[in-house]
This record gives C-alpha cells, structure tokens and sequence, in this order.
C-alpha cells in the first residue's frame, strides 16, 4: 500500500475539497493518505506566501477565475452540502492544534471530518472554543479533554515541527501531496496523483 502525506489547514476550503475527494482516490487505487495537520500562516510565513484572496486582489480578473476553478470542481465531484463559511477567514490556531492531539490519541479521522464540516458545510466560526467545543461533544469526540491538550507545550512544538517539514517538502500552501518524494499542490493534482498510484500499482 502506497501512502500519500497530505498537509491540510481546516482553514483552506480547497483542503476541505480535498478531504471529500480523498476517500474515492483510495478506494480506487489502495492508497493511503496520511492527514498531517500543519498551521497554514505559518508556513505562509516560512515560504513568503499570503492568501491567495490578498495575493492577487490587484490582478485583475485572478479571483474571480479562482472561484470560477472552485464552481468547477465542486459540480464536479457533487460537494453538494459545500458552502462558503460566513466567518470567513477562520483562525485555526486551536483547531490545528486539537488536531495534532485527536492524531496522537487515534481519533483522527473523526475529529478532522467533524471540523472540515462545521467550517465548509455548517458556517461554524471553530475559532471560537466554546463553538469548537460544541462541535467536538456532537461528534462524539471527547471534546475537554482534546481542547485541554492544545495548551500543552508538546502539542503546539509539533504542529511547528509538522509545519516547518511541509516547507522542508517543498509546500507553501494547502493541500498540498507527497507521493514517493514528489510534491503535488492543490487539489486539482488528485488527478496526477491517482494516475501516478494506478501506474505504479
């Protein structure tokens, strides 16, 4: 089985894209993607990147290609219950964090898939603790106790450490995929990569 890393912030729609598509990708061809969760302004800040929404504000006709792109693949791939979340850009410091516990304690899957939907199908404002808190309990996650451990110190070196190897990988944004050492940015790439994982099968 081939494992793909794949980086993601909460905070990024097109990762949220991503996390939908992922599961057909592995269906498909036995790969396993590896959720790694790193702090998107951090490694903003590694790279010298910014948002792609402050990036190109002055290019004239960039943005709305963009959503124009996004339109795209949502109809695409039937993201039906996508919505674009209110609160808009969402801070995801402790959400990132939580994330990194929930992976260490093997709740994973469910804690990324409960937060990926609060902020890009229900409109959730997760950078607000007790709203982070509320979507965790509704999950069935043990919500105190995963919100407890974002203040530990080795919780928070981590999600640095996961951070800073995604800039060493090549990243500079999310999603972005490491498949055998070949680095894939955007979710567009979900495409490439399940053509490279069905030839090397």
């Amino acid at each position: 089985m081939t494992d793909v890393t794949f980086y993601y912030d909460f905070g990024s729609p097109n990762a949220y894209m991503a996390h939908r598509v992922i599961p057909g990708v592995e269906a498909r061809t036995g790969a396993r993607f590896v959720y790694v969760p790193i702090l998107l302004g951090g490694l903003f800040k590694l790279t010298n990147n910014q948002a792609p929404l402050a990036a190109y504000a002055g290019v004239k006709g960039k943005v709305e290609n963009m959503r124009r792109e996004m339109d795209r693949f949502v109809r695409r791939h039937q993201l039906t219950k996508f919505r674009w979340n209110p609160h808009f850009p969402v801070i995801t410091v402790q959400c990132m964090r939580g994330a990194v516990a929930a992976h260490e304690e093997g709740i994973g899957p469910a804690y990324d898939e409960a937060v990926f939907a609060a902020i890009w199908e229900d409109g959730q404002k997760c950078d607000d603790p007790a709203v982070l808190r509320d979507v965790l309990s509704r999950a069935g996650l043990p919500a105190d106790h995963l919100l407890a451990r974002t203040a530990e110190q080795p919780i928070k070196d981590k999600l640095i450490a996961n951070t800073q190897a995604a800039c060493d990988a090549g990243a500079f944004g999310s999603p972005t995929f490491v498949v055998d050492g070949e680095l894939y940015f955007g979710k567009e790439k979900l495409r490439e990569i399940e053509d490279a994982l069905t030839e090397a099968r």
